[in-house]
This record gives structure tokens, sequence and C-alpha cells, in this order.
């Protein structure tokens, strides 16, 4: 669902970068879990239809990841059998649950598993079209999907032991592909007084090779009752549950399970869960909500639970009558059913969907709509927030219309409905028909600032396109998240649900949205990009695809017939981004290409080459889109003749490439002599990544500081806001890891040097509102920086302004843009915080209520702070969902990082509980408590606490990211603290 940054307090971009953390479809795979008892013999099945024929269950057995059996006549085709159920738990597999001896056995592998283990690779591209300076992709996109590589049995299989003694039939992270769902009958009852639900799953499944058993998922269920039926047709066409048969079925026969079971409603933010609010009355609402993806729609119902497995979905919810319902299709009928309850049953789907993308919500939301070709659109929220749904309907409508518009396809479901959920981890989630939205993501009010429904927008627009966010920043982000040794390739393997979660990062969304920017820029011809899309969209339209599907598409539609598979594929299948170095002679223009990797210790050593489409441009042309010329490296080493009379080359025009360059000391002396001559000689996204290039080369050792010091000079005279909030973000970050070192002395002179370069701008910045999102954007940025250093000026204008904002009770407006930096102020007096708090409990508006949280984690009275952690993580005051937010805030000050810290260690277990291991909040608090680290002692520290979690965490590739970053963080304060105390 978004990215995360090595700044712990995100400006407006990071955040609007942070919002729309939406996500992709992954391998879906289980360790071997435990089985528990889950219910005994049922001897009643639900009746058949009167031409068939039940018979005794006496040679099948029906298991839950164990067995349990009955004898079924080897002379009858059609069979129903129920039989002793047990089940198994998912991840964190208790010792209780195992006997000191091995609970695994080697065993031959049956016959009737006719399928070798198998490597399965996610395939992680996110079909992203640029449209201006955005990726659009069609909301029915099918994310990405699964390329399976068979290899040969090496040794025998392990079959984990049922609680039972016995053995479960099967040991692989993935389901076997011997049975295909066609459809669910899904009829649920959730009970919002106690917190639970009762289900009936009826599943209708084809036999596509014989087998002697079924396998598929079921998470936390208890299953009270099972039936099976299965007949021949006349033609031939986490947490595992399975049933098992003496007698195989054979391919082409039709089979129908039918699972009665019970559940809690989840108290996490996944599966089938539960949610609140107050009312205006003060009264408490309950409301049920799903969040299935990646792994979780299993938690809900039994079910093939990997997104290759699409089938239909026929959902019925009773309720009670002040409550309404809503899933994916719209509702067919609403009947009275016993107990005073009314059934809604929605339409069958009209297309197959991965069970990740269904949804269904009870609740007493109320909705604004909109017909629009043909689609009924539709925003829901609670009563008291009704009011700030009209832009999301209004911003839905326009995009609707102009994706259906662009891609030359219809959306093709009747209706369409976002909803904002009051508890909702994500930003938000792209289930078909029925978007569920974090309140923060969908509602504004009226006086909202242009740049807070920028925001909204962009998440709407993310979810209807289920595209991916290119803003500058992001991508800058991206690039030094994929320098780590710990990084991964977009199309990588995965083994472990953790992994699963943890593929939903910046890798796979902002590299991948990035590498596709990069593809579109380099294809020739008008729109070619938009027509392969569309293209393959048609082609495509309802199956599972590849890779390699999207590059053929895009290869056709080439008026030049280049090969995009052979370019992109060294794009996704390997980790990082090339580096590529200039070097002029003559009329010679050598480019050198190498692996830009910040930490080479241990690193796996490879000659990766990358096909990049080098765009560049020089001093005699330079600003307009005719100026960009391009030079295809695909060797390691390559050449192209330039006129000798060229002072100055600038690759990667306007930031479209996904790499980064070294230009030498003669090139860097050239472009920063160029900038300090004229600003404008380059566009502003062109100085922007000359500053992030810079950066980034002193981190690898390329460049001293003293030459990013130098380039730095022109800075005074820029004015754009790229350019000046990348060196803000740069320059911010270094002064933290000095502030947490406690070097004092170049604290002050880091202090001094960015109010020297960037004062004149900060004071010219206004505090009244601003309409233009790009300067709102600007003055926030500076703003907040000048009065996180206690720049006088900057403090005393956000005092004043809310004072004035506290005693109008209101009326006098903070703009949206300044609120953060001014909560922050007001904050670090004890007696403003506490009316901080007071107005938090007291606000509606979402997105000011998340900046007034900001500000209020930003205080530096550590008992305030251990306040806010613990309320967050309680979760009655402070929505337990903002958590993740509260603890990077709190990282950011000099007061609260190591406080920070010591309460992630002290509530790990509880951290896990509600946020899953691998999942983007885990991510996000593991790297704001870590990533201020420089010593080797804070190495130390977190190296063994990590280390002592064993399967609580030990093995996320998170977590190896944070000891990367601290040891380069070690690293660069090594090499440049003389630096710093030589040139600042």
């Amino acid at each position: 669902l978004s990215t995360f940054h090595s700044n712990p307090s995100p400006t407006e971009t990071e955040q609007r970068a942070n919002l729309p953390r939406n996500m992709i479809e992954n391998s879906m795979f289980e360790e071997e879990p435990d089985v528990v008892d889950l219910a005994k013999d049922s001897s009643t099945f639900p009746a058949l239809d009167p031409d068939e024929v039940v018979f005794e269950p006496r040679s099948s057995r029906l298991l839950v990841r164990g067995l349990g059996e009955n004898e079924m006549d080897e002379d009858e085709e059609d069979c129903e059998s129920s039989a002793r159920l047990l089940g198994m738990s998912f991840m964190n597999r208790s010792s209780s649950h195992r006997s000191n001896a091995s609970p695994y056995t080697r065993l031959a592998p049956p016959r009737s598993c006719s399928r070798p283990s198998a490597r399965t690779v996610v395939v992680c591209v996110l079909f992203l079209l640029i449209v201006a300076s955005m990726t659009m992709v069609l909301y029915f996109l099918p994310g990405c999907t699964f390329t399976r590589v068979s290899k040969a049995f090496t040794s025998s299989t392990v079959y984990p032991f049922a609680t039972n003694g016995e053995l479960f039939p099967w040991a692989q992270f993935r389901l076997p592909q011997s049975i295909r769902p066609l459809s669910y009958d899904l009829t649920l009852n959730p009970d919002l007084n106690e917190m639970t639900f009762t289900g009936r799953a009826v599943i209708n499944m084809s036999v596509l090779h014989n087998t002697k058993r079924i396998v598929l998922h079921g998470a936390n269920l208890n299953i009270l009752k099972a039936t099976f039926k299965v007949r021949l047709e006349g033609y031939k066409l986490g947490k595992q549950l399975a049933i098992k048969f003496s007698k195989e079925l054979k391919a082409g026969q039709f089979c129908v399970l039918t699972l009665d079971y019970s559940a809690n409603l989840s108290h996490t933010y996944d599966g089938f869960y539960n949610s609140s609010y107050t009312d205006k009355n003060g009264n408490k609402r309950v409301l049920a909500a799903t969040q299935f993806e990646p792994l979780s729609a299993r938690k809900a119902f039994p079910c093939f639970d990997e997104p290759a497995f699409k089938a239909t979905f026929l959902i019925k919810i009773n309720r009670k009558p002040n409550y309404m319902t809503l899933s994916n299709m719209p509702t067919a009928k609403s009947t009275s059913v016993p107990g005073g309850l009314i059934q809604d049953e929605f339409e069958k789907t009209s297309v197959n969907m991965s069970t990740y993308l269904v949804a269904f919500i009870v609740a007493d939301f109320t909705p604004i709509s909109k017909n629009v070709s043909n689609t009924q659109v539709s925003v829901y929220s609670v009563p008291e927030k009704q009011d700030h749904t009209e832009y999301a309907l209004d911003t839905a409508s326009k995009l609707l219309e102009f994706y259906n518009n662009f891609f030359e396809i219809d959306y093709p479901l009747q209706k369409l409905d976002l909803v904002a959920i009051p508890d909702f981890l994500a930003g938000a989630m792209e289930n078909w028909g029925l978007i569920t939205f974090r309140e923060t993501s969908l509602l504004v009010g009226k006086q909202s600032s242009p740049l807070e429904k920028r925001v909204v927008a962009s998440v709407i627009a993310h979810e209807l396109a289920h595209q991916g966010n290119l803003f500058l920043a992001v991508r800058f982000r991206a690039l030094e998240k994929d320098a780590l040794n710990s990084s991964h390739a977009v199309s990588t393997e995965v083994n472990a649900a953790e992994q699963v979660e943890e593929m939903f990062d910046s890798i796979s969304y902002e590299k991948g949205a990035s590498i596709l920017l990069m593809l579109n820029a380099s294809l020739p011809g008008d729109q070619q990009f938009r027509k392969g899309i569309i293209q393959y969209l048609k082609q495509f339209s309802g199956f599972n695809t590849v890779t390699g599907d999207l590059w053929n598409s895009l290869t056709q539609v080439s008026t030049q017939h280049q090969n995009v598979s052979e370019m992109m594929s060294s794009w996704t299948s390997q980790k990082g981004f090339p580096l590529v170095t200039v070097s002029r002679k003559g009329d010679q223009v050598t480019l050198t290409q190498e692996h830009f990797l910040l930490t080479t210790d241990n690193a796996t050593q490879t000659s990766s080459l990358w096909n990049i489409p080098v765009t560049y441009v020089n001093n005699s042309c330079s600003l307009a889109p005719e100026c960009r010329q391009v030079f295809t490296l695909k060797t390691k080493s390559s050449t192209f003749k330039l006129p000798e009379s060229v002072k100055w080359l600038k690759l990667n025009y306007r930031n479209t490439g996904f790499y980064i360059v070294h230009y030498g000391d003669e090139g860097w002396a050239a472009l920063k002599e160029a900038l300090s001559n004229n600003v404008s000689v380059l566009p502003p996204e062109d100085r922007a990544s000359l500053i992030h290039n810079i950066f980034a080369l002193s981190r690898l050792g390329r460049v001293s500081f003293h030459q990013v010091l130098s380039l730095l000079n022109y800075i005074s005279n820029e004015t754009e806001t790229s350019p000046v909030m990348e060196a803000l973000l740069q320059l911010n970050s270094i002064y933290r890891l000095l502030d947490k070192r406690q070097e004092h002395g170049l604290v002050a002179r880091m202090k001094n040097y960015i109010l020297h370069h960037f004062g004149s701008l900060m004071d010219k910045q206004t505090w009244g509102e601003e309409e233009s999102v790009s300067k709102q954007e600007l003055r926030s940025s500076l703003l907040e920086m000048a009065c996180g250093l206690n720049e006088k000026n900057c403090t005393q204008h956000a005092k004043d302004l809310f004072k004035q904002h506290v005693e109008s009770n209101g009326t006098i407006r903070i703009p949206g843009d300044l609120q953060r930096a001014v909560f922050s102020v007001a904050a670090q007096s004890d007696e403003d915080w506490e009316t901080l708090l007071e107005m938090y409990g007291d606000a509606t508006y979402d997105a000011q209520k998340r900046k007034m949280l900001q500000g209020l984690a930003s205080t530096q009275n550590t008992r305030q702070l251990a306040w806010i952690l613990k309320a967050g993580l309680n979760g009655e005051i402070i929505q337990t969902q903002e958590l993740p937010l509260v603890i990077s805030t709190v990282c950011s000050g000099f007061a609260g990082y190591l406080f920070a810290w010591d309460f992630v260690q002290e509530n790990w277990d509880r951290l896990i509980e509600k946020f899953p291991l691998g999942s983007f909040a885990i991510q996000s608090i593991i790297k704001s408590a870590t990533s201020q680290f420089s010593t080797q002692a804070h190495l130390d520290q977190v190296q063994g606490f990590f280390s002592s979690l064993n399967e609580r965490g030990s093995q996320m590739r998170s977590v190896q990211e944070a000891l990367e970053t601290i040891r380069l963080n070690r690293s660069w304060m090594d090499q440049n603290l003389s630096t710093l105390q030589k040139w600042l």
C-alpha cells in the first residue's frame, strides 16, 4: 500500500507517497503449520438434489492439515463424505504443539502427488501508464502473476505431523494444481455483539489432474461440518485444509465441497475484522469490514487463497435491520430470515476474481452517489462525515470517465463503491467494485487545502487505475532502498508469509513504476506505450498473465520493433540499478555501467548489466523535450560522438531513468559552473536529480562531501520546489544523524549552513492561505525545516497563529500545509501540548487530526512521549493504525529516538499481534526506530535484539535493511566527520 523514507517526520510529499499503500499480487507461501483438533465426526449433512444419491462414507478421509478416516464405496462415482476435521495454525508455531521428537518424517513422494516441487517466482510489475507526469493503469489490470519453474525432486519430501499423530498429505508452501475452484457460494452471519461469525462455504471445483487429495486454505476457522460430493462430467475440459481419498478423483470430474464453520471477528486489521467509531452523541458504534490482501481471505472463509485460483463468488450476509451491507457486486435481493435478521444476497460476480479481491462490510454507513457512464459511483462514510465525501465522489467520477476513454475499455461492473473505514491500516485497497480507504485517504473538508485535496485525488486515481506513484521524491527514495545489498529484484522468490508481506515496498511499487516511466520515455512514436497497454488489456482480459505478455504487446506496437522484453528483463530480474560513469576525450564520450551498491561486504559479486536507454542534453540545448537525445547502453562500456565545443552534458533528462550518473571531476565542475551562472539552465527535475545523485555518490565514496557542498553553493538562488525539497531532505538527514551522535558543534554548524543557504527563501514564505499546490509544498518544507531548527522568526509566527486559532475557537484557520509546522511548535509548550491534545479529541476532520497527532508526538517532554506511545498501542484515544506514524515522529526528535527504540523492544510481541510480521507497518516501525543509529554499540544492540526473536521476526528483510543502514551510517560518519569539521 506505500513507500517509506529516511526522514521519520515526512514532508507533505513524503506523506502523499506513504498514503496509497496499495497492494500487488504475490506468490502466497506458508510455513508448515501445526495441527489442532477442530471438530468431531458429523453425522448430518445438507440435503442433496433429488437426483443425487447420498452414500455413506467408507473409504475417504477428510482432513484439515490432518487425517480422519471413513470408507467410500469404490463402485460409486457420486459420493458424499463427512469425517473428523483437524486444523493447523499458520505462523509462529507453538512448541507446545509438538513432541520432543521430530515433527516430520521423510517419505517417498506418493504416486498421487505427480507434480514435482516448484520454485515459484513472484513477478511484481505494476502496469502503469505515464499520463502527463503520472502513471495510470487500468483498474482491472491484473497486478502480477506467478512464473513457475519446475525442478526434479532431489530428496524425499518432508511431511508434517498432525496433532493426532498422523501425516498431513501436503508439505509444500503453495497449493497443488490438481484442483481448481470454479465458484464460491458464501453465507456469512456476523454477530457484532459477540464479535463472532458463522459461515457456510460451498465451493464448486473441477479436477484437472488425477489426485487423492484436495488441499485449500483455512485460518483460525472452527470447522463445524463438512460434506463432499463428486460426479463425473461427460466431457473433458497458511493454513491448509485437506480431503484425502483412498480412490483417485479423475481429471474431468466436478466436485462440490461444503464447509460450515465459526470464527471470531479479527481484532487486527486483516481478515474479517471488527472496527468501531464514536458517533456525535458519544455512543460507540461497531462495524465489520474486510482486508484480505495478501493472505487473509482464508481467515474469513475456506478457500484456495492464491491469486492464480480465480473463481466467481455469490455472497449472502445476514444482518440486523439497523445495519447495511456492501460487497463487490450490487445487492440482488433482501429477505427476512429467522431471528429478526435480514439476508442481503449480492449478484454473482460477473468476472472471475482472486480471493484477495473479495470484500464485504457490515456497518451503518451513509452514501452519496451519482451515475457515471452506466456505473453507479458511491462514496460511503460514517454518518457524521458525510459532508466530507463530495470531493471524493466528484474526483472518482471524473477519473472513471477518463480511464474509460483513455484505455478504450469500459469499467466492467455496474457499481463502484468507495468506502472510508474508521480503522484501516493501509492507505486503500482496490477490491473489485468495493474500494476501501483509510478515512484520511478519502475524506476532505470543504476548507481543505489544495495540497490535501491532491493527496486524496492521487489515492483515488491510484485505486481506480491500480497505478503507482511517480512523484520525483518518491523515485529518489526507491533508489536509496535499491542501493542496499539487502534489496530484492522486482521479480523475486518468496518462501514465507512475512516475505509476501514485505514485497509490498518501494521496490515493488516505486521501482516498478519508475522503470515503466523509463520504458515509456524510451519508446519512439506517439503514445506507443498507451497503445501497447490497450492491446495487452484487450488480449488478456480476465486471464492470468506473465511478465512477458506485457513486454510482447509493447514490442508489437513499437514502430521500430525494439525488443522490449530484452530491455525490461534486465530491470525486473535482478536487484539494484546501474551507476553510469561519463568520461570525455576529445569528441568521444565513453559511458560505463556498474552496479550501484552501497555495501560490498558479503555482497554477491555478479557482472550485472542493464539495458539502459540513456537520455542526455547539453549546453547547446537543454530545456525543451526536443533537446533530448537517446543512447542505448547494453554493454559494460560504450562510446558515442559529441562535438568538442560542448561544454557540459547532463544525463537522465528530467530524471525519467532509474539510474545514477557520475560525471567525473571535470564533468561535475562544468555543471556546477553552469548552475552558478544561470540556475535555469536546466529544468527543475534535472537540478533535483543532480542534488540527489551527488549525495548518493558521497555515500558511495566516489565524491567527497566537499564536492557536495560545492554543488550546493548555487542553492541560494534556487526557488523551485523539487530541488529545494531534495536538498533540504538530504541535509536534514545528515543533521539528524549528527544530532543523535551528540556532535553538538557540528549540529550548530549544520544549522547555520542550512539557514544561511535557505534563510532568504524561508523569510519570503507567507503564513496565509495559498492556492498553488507547488507553492504549498515549497513553503511547508521550508517552514517545517526552519521551525524544526528553532529559527526565531518561524517559531514566533507559528506560536502566534496557534494562539489566534485557539482564542477564536477555530474560526481563524491554520492553512492545511502549515498545520504540522504550527502544531509541532505548539507541542513544545506543556500548556499548548495539553490544549492540542484536547483539540485532537474534539477534531472530526481526519487529515487535521493526523497533523495534530504528529505535533503531539514531536514533543521533547519524555513523560508526554511515554504517554503518546502507550496510547497508540492501546488504541483507545489514539487509533492503533496510527502507531507507526507516532513512532516515526517520536524518533525524529532527540528526546524520543532512544525512547522509541526501547518501546519497540519492550512491546515487540504486542506489535506483531496487531500488525502482521513483514507488513508495511512493521517495516516502518523497524526503519523509524533504527535508521538514525550510527555507532557500533547501537549496531550490536539492534542485531542482538532481532537475533533473539527467532521466528518472531529475525529473518525479515527489513531487519537486514536496518542493520545494513546502521553500518552505512557508521561508515559515512567515520569518513566524513573531519570533512564536516573543515568545510561547514
